[in-house]
């Protein structure tokens, strides 16, 4: 290794934050100066800087030099010139003195940090940028943000922060990429699309809307990406709010592909959704004019239940509540709650906590701590004079109750979080089990009970009525089940009512005027002496198979286990029930809820916030989509190497 040896000595280098060459008492002989200038990056440890790339290079840490081979190598080589060509196409500021190095000297051969010839990429680092503001939902003005300018400099020198305007263009070159994607992959699929609409407003009273696709694959892999974010200028507008979603169907090539559609009742403009009813079936007949569009979100249903319960005891939850609060603000007085339970020797699982009155399931969890400590609370005012809040038993005891029905519905909504994302098949037993439960106590002897449930028993069951069918369907797709589930529930959840003899005459009486002379017609021959009723009992006596369905049903139950990949199994049979599959994987990707997991408990609608209600909404668009694209799993943002070879058009 060539050393460029001084005339004077180490010790009569320039002095530090220095950034021309060394003065004539210490100046150096070697040609590569003429093009390298050294920099102070830490104290006993300067850094060799290219004057035309800013590339730079180990020179001297303490006593130890490095020398200028490799700095000769960098010039020899042409490195330099491959990398101002680079620069001419996006020129950068440096700053000097704040970096580190980005090409450890390709002659260390003991070097071990895996980063030898490794070179720097500004595209790879572009995208990776554009990556992580998706997917942490980061401002797009953190480019443009002293602090981070700052940080990135000191990671990498030759980094050349780009402009709100060209993360923007990233951000949505990201987003156009993994959309073709998906695209091409729900385009592939055999069976048809299940889909859910969700509104969310902004204080410039905009309405967003969120079409969310449900559907599963060609391997039997369940998918539920957001397809479009739409902004609608007036959200109560028939032609707007069709027009917007329609046009969505057909970017997304929905056209005559879709099963059902779930709404919420945030679409409460009737006359909107029948608009809506009749301009969607029109070219998806599959939805049978309307009946499989649903205006029940499951989720949202349970979550107006809780908060119905919860109202109905507001005034007792609300002493609950400065109960927990006076404890767990306190250190001095949740020291005193906590000898005063050991005092009295209170088993107790939980802790206590103070609730999000946004979040209904943090309430319930907050009452279910308290009354596990209801003793404690009962003496609380004799060992702690500060404590003057006195909740009677007999209070405590309907806390209690509350808890109990609570839990229905916590147990109810919490499969919707689930992940992976659950199949339909599964919401039937626990729907069921929870109309059952209602219906009981709605009619229970204790007046508070039957007081308290009622009310959320007739809620229920209207959502029930028109949810049971779709519901039943998936679980008639479960092996495990199959038909037997729905009869045994129906027989004891909704036993039919008997008509009256009066309603039953006048039925029978309609019957028979209505068909008067068309039941002996079938049996006569028609024109070429056959009748209707025998040609029946020819294609019956003549059939000699029987339907997949009638196949599937009639063959055992598979062995009862508490947890199935009912998608797997279908995958394994799939074979055996060829057209009867493709009806599975339609109606087990069929949707209940429009809410996403962490949405489930809320007790109220949520906003678009100012920040991206001011973005472009094309923009607005490609963040949230490529963000739930990529945590939700339905489609992973590809490997950071694709991204920088990535040619994407796109107009903001």
């Amino acid at each position: 290794m060539e050393i460029d040896t001084p005339i004077t000595t180490i010790d009569n280098i320039e002095p530090s934050g220095s950034e021309s060459q060394p003065n004539k008492r210490g100046r150096r002989t070697s040609i590569v100066w003429e093009h390298f200038t050294l920099a102070d990056v830490a104290p006993d440890q300067k850094r060799a800087y290219c004057n035309e790339c800013n590339k730079s290079y180990a020179y001297s840490t303490g006593t130890k030099v490095s020398g200028t081979s490799h700095l000769k190598r960098h010039i020899d080589r042409k490195k330099c010139k491959n990398n101002c060509q680079k620069n001419k196409e996006a020129p950068y500021s440096t700053t000097c003195g704040s970096g580190v190095a980005s090409e450890p000297p390709k002659r260390h051969k003991r070097s071990n940090h895996g980063l030898a010839g490794v070179s720097f990429d500004q595209d790879l680092c572009n995208n990776e940028i554009a990556r992580m503001i998706i997917q942490h939902e980061y401002p797009l003005h953190i480019v443009e943000h002293h602090g981070f300018n700052k940080f990135i400099q000191t990671l990498q020198p030759q980094f050349n922060m780009i402009s709100f305007n060209t993360i923007e263009r990233n951000c949505v070159a990201l987003y156009l990429r993994e959309k073709k994607n998906l695209l091409n992959l729900i385009s592939g699929i055999r069976g048809r699309v299940n889909l859910t609409l969700d509104l969310r407003t902004a204080n410039q009273t905009l309405g967003y809307v969120f079409l969310r696709g449900h559907f599963i694959d060609n391997d039997w892999n369940l998918h539920h990406p957001i397809l479009s974010v739409v902004m609608v200028p007036f959200p109560d507008s028939e032609d707007s709010f069709n027009q917007s979603i329609l046009a969505c169907l057909a970017d997304w090539h929905l056209e005559g592909r879709v099963l059902t559609l779930a709404l919420d009742q945030s679409f409460s403009n009737e006359s909107l959704m029948g608009s809506f009813k009749i301009s969607l079936s029109i070219n998806n007949p599959e939805v049978l004019k309307g009946q499989l569009i649903s205006g029940n979100c499951y989720a949202r249903v349970l979550s107006r239940l809780a908060q119905d319960a919860l109202c109905a005891m507001r005034e007792t939850i609300e002493r609950v509540r400065e109960s927990v609060k006076f404890v767990k603000t306190s250190e001095s007085h949740e020291e005193k709650f906590i000898e005063l339970k050991q005092q009295l020797q209170v088993p107790s699982t939980k802790d206590l906590l103070i609730d999000n009155q946004t979040k209904w399931n943090t309430t319930y969890f907050m009452l279910l701590a308290a009354c596990e400590l209801k003793e404690v609370f009962a003496c609380l005012d004799t060992y702690d004079p500060g404590y003057r809040i006195n909740l009677p038993m007999g209070e405590w005891k309907r806390v209690e109750i509350l808890c109990v029905y609570l839990k229905y519905l916590f147990d109810a909504a919490n499969i919707v979080t689930a992940q992976p994302f659950p199949t339909a098949n599964v919401f039937f037993s626990e729907a069921s089990k929870l109309q059952v439960e209602l219906a009981h106590a709605a009619m229970s002897q204790d007046p508070f009970i039957s007081n308290l449930i009622h009310p959320l028993r007739e809620k229920f069951d209207k959502y029930w009525r028109e949810s049971c069918l779709i519901l039943a369907a998936a679980v008639v797709m479960d092996p495990r089940f199959k038909m037997k589930l729905v009869e045994f529930t129906f027989s004891k959840a909704l036993p039919l009512a008997a008509p009256s003899i009066n309603e039953a005459n006048e039925a029978m009486t309609k019957t028979e005027m209505s068909q008067e002379g068309s039941f002996e017609a079938s049996f006569l021959p028609a024109e070429d002496g056959v009748s209707d009723f025998e040609i029946y009992i020819s294609e019956v006596t003549n059939q000699q198979f029987k339907s997949e369905l009638d196949q599937y049903l009639e063959d055992s139950l598979l062995t009862r286990v508490p947890e199935i990949d009912v998608l797997s199994w279908w995958k394994l049979n799939g074979s055996q029930y060829p057209i009867l599959s493709r009806m599975a994987s339609d109606i087990l990707s069929i949707p209940v809820s429009t809410l996403s997991a962490d949405s489930v408990f809320d007790t109220e609608f949520r906003n678009m916030d100012n920040y991206r209600s001011s973005l472009r909404p094309a923009t607005l668009e490609a963040l949230i989509c490529a963000q739930d694209w990529c945590h939700g799993g339905s489609l992973p943002l590809p490997p950071p190497l694709a991204a920088s070879n990535a040619n994407v058009k796109m107009e903001i």
